[in-house]
């Protein structure tokens, strides 16, 4: 490292934003995540040990990622290369390969290569990665906010340890505000400034576990708020209001989140709960979800899990659909919110799922014929092969049914809509029943 790099990095670490200023470098500086780094844990032995083989850390932004990779740094006696996957190429790669054969080579050093957002790589760069992640000429540490299973490639998968890290609780982000602020070196214990209860309280609720949105957010409070009559820079309730506008919501539209939250959106609506159902719809809007995805899934969930216990619930989806698409944000909001409460309220069954498959698996293991006396009679020459014969018109007798054969022959007895008890779907039971008594 020659003058003028020590000038960069000297500069970057005075200058760098608080957050990144604030990085552990060690594990026992870290926060939460005590499922994978607690002493009993394998990832903490396999630090302590410098017996780290290749990993993937997947998490939410502001979880830590990053900062157990510069921990590793800190405590690894391996050559240590960090590239960004939104930046790098296969020529940067190329390049710490070269050098990593030359360590291993020559003096039988290992290096670890941490690729930041490692989804942001493509297959080829991935595939490129391989053998040597294969052979032990680097160990891979992957960072990334996406499901590893459906955005790295299998084969790397197959050669790494996942550790999933989870948002940190509202008691570890304030655990880390409190050591920025008073933090003479690193933080902004120089300021002298000091956080009231109840903003601390507010900054840790808000970042929604994601350290680095409270720090970006205290930082902020700190270098734009005037000092007091008392010399001292104060964090109250107002400008930690200000600096930290809209909570982090943890939803990726093409992420697993987005599963996860319009899994339990459903599961809510058909478990009839529409306080737990209304929340995740309001979670999906004020992540700014397509309100059309939303429709979508209402319509289905109001015939998939409603069906005829209330014939309406499907009524009030589809209206709410077509008016969403004319009216738009926020006011969808209200529309949509009377739809998921009508679904979640409504009473349920899912007879209509259960009949259409068991319907398509008698259609798969028969081959069988409509009955002659339903065939269709206009066509020339089909009363001539007995077409429409027999057949019986309901509306001419009473009640405007009349007992005939309808399904083939090879399954003319079977049963596949079997209605529920409950809601409407009740008397369409008890009707099924007195016609199939007559």
């Amino acid at each position: 490292m020659d003058l003028f790099d020590y000038m960069r990095e000297t500069a970057k670490e005075t200058e760098a934003p608080l957050a990144s200023r604030m990085r552990p470098v060690s594990l026992d500086q870290v926060a939460g995540q005590q499922h994978i780094i607690g002493k009993d844990k394998l990832l903490y032995r396999a630090i302590k040990a410098d017996k780290l083989s290749s990993v993937i850390f997947y998490g939410p932004p502001g979880t830590g990622k990053t900062t157990l990779a510069k921990v590793i740094a800190n405590t690894t006696s391996a050559e240590f290369r960090q590239i960004n996957a939104t930046s790098a190429g296969k020529k940067d790669m190329e390049e710490v390969i070269r050098e990593a054969k030359e360590l291993r080579g020559m003096y039988g050093r290992k290096t670890i290569l941490f690729i930041d957002e490692i989804h942001r790589f493509n297959k080829g760069q991935q595939d490129y990665l391989l053998p040597f992640v294969e052979d032990g000429t680097v160990i891979l540490i992957g960072a990334t906010t996406e499901n590893p299973y459906f955005e790295v490639n299998q084969a790397l998968l197959s050669r790494s340890v996942i550790f999933e890290l989870k948002p940190l609780t509202g008691e570890e982000v304030k655990e880390i505000i409190r050591r920025a602020i008073s933090d003479p070196d690193k933080g902004m214990g120089s300021f002298h400034a000091e956080i009231d209860e109840d903003a601390l309280d507010f900054l840790a609720d808000l970042s929604g576990g994601d350290a680095r949105a409270a720090l970006n957010a205290l930082e902020l409070g700190v270098l734009t708020t005037e000092r007091s009559s008392d010399g001292v820079i104060h964090i109250t309730m107002d400008v930690a209001s200000e600096c930290i506008q809209k909570r982090t919501v943890n939803y990726d539209k093409r992420g697993d989140n987005h599963y996860d939250i319009i899994s339990a959106f459903i599961k809510s609506m058909r478990g009839s709960d529409p306080d737990a159902a209304v929340y995740y719809l309001a979670k999906m809007l004020y992540a700014g979800e397509d309100v059309k995805f939303i429709a979508r899934r209402i319509m289905i969930c109001a015939s998939e899990d409603v069906g005829n216990a209330d014939p309406m619930a499907l009524t009030v989806a589809v209206s709410a659909a077509q008016a969403v698409e004319r009216i738009g944000m926020p006011e969808s909001a209200i529309i949509l919110s009377q739809a998921v409460t009508y679904v979640a309220c409504a009473p349920k069954s899912n007879s209509a799922v259960n009949a259409v498959s068991a319907a398509s698996q008698a259609v798969r293991q028969y081959h069988a014929t409509v009955p002659a006396h339903l065939r269709d009679a206009h066509y020339k020459g089909a009363k001539n092969l007995g077409h429409g014969t027999g057949y019986k018109y309901a509306h001419d007798y009473p009640g405007h049914y009349v007992s005939q054969q309808y399904l083939p022959d090879e399954i003319k007895d079977a049963r596949f809509y079997e209605p529920g008890d409950l809601g409407y779907e009740k008397q369409i039971k008890e009707y099924l029943k007195k016609l199939r008594e007559q």
